[in-house]
């Protein structure tokens, strides 16, 4: 198992980054959260998982351990694969899945893209208390970015499934309860207040 990577970015995609480790280029999927925070021609360190099939192997990177940890974890309900998984963490942080599921919160699964009433049900049920306790309390009113960084959140959300307008209108919504300009690295708190507003619906 590659358990992590550690080299020079050298594209960053919708949902995806490509790393580039003893040169060789490797494609890493990502949440649009840890792609955020990648930067072309820097240094990247991502805590990794393997999946492999009989037909790809597929390799998933993460801002940290813990996240890889929950990846996994979620995986082992019935009916959820490596994509699923991956759009859960976009939706929520790792606490914020823990707390869902300690809570039995099926609104606050149903709002990842893919999930409906069975499915949360049922990761509730199976995940039990695997995930443990949330560490400390989600984080709420996350700074979010100026409006240069609009589209790039947009994108995001329309790569997890909303239709550009829902997407835009949701984004215009947050930037206009926080106005004022942020740095770059903080386009993770809009999109995660985008999600928030847009629920469970895609429109």
């Amino acid at each position: 198992m590659i358990a992590s990577v550690h080299g020079t970015v050298q594209a960053v995609r919708l949902d995806a980054a490509v790393v580039e480790v003893g040169g060789v280029g490797l494609l890493v999927q990502a949440t649009p959260t840890t792609l955020a925070g990648l930067r072309v021609g820097s240094t990247a360190q991502l805590a990794t998982s393997l999946v492999v099939r009989e037909d790809s192997l597929t390799l998933f990177g993460f801002a940290d351990a813990d996240e890889r940890e929950v990846f996994e974890l979620v995986q082992t309900v019935s009916g959820v694969g490596p994509r699923l998984a991956l759009a859960m963490l976009a939706v929520h942080t790792p606490d914020g899945l823990r707390r869902a599921v300690a809570d039995e919160d099926l609104a606050a699964l149903k709002r990842v893209p893919g999930i409906g009433h069975k499915g949360a049900q049922r990761i509730v049920l199976e995940l039990g208390d695997k995930l443990g306790l949330p560490s400390s309390a989600v984080a709420t009113g996350s700074p979010v970015p100026s409006d240069d960084r609009r589209d790039q959140v947009v994108e995001a959300l329309v790569g997890l499934g909303w239709t550009a307008r829902a997407a835009g209108d949701a984004v215009d919504t947050v930037l206009e309860s926080s106005p004022g300009p942020v740095g770059a690295d903080e386009v993770a708190g809009v999109l995660r207040a985008a999600l928030r507003t847009l629920g469970g619906g895609r429109g």
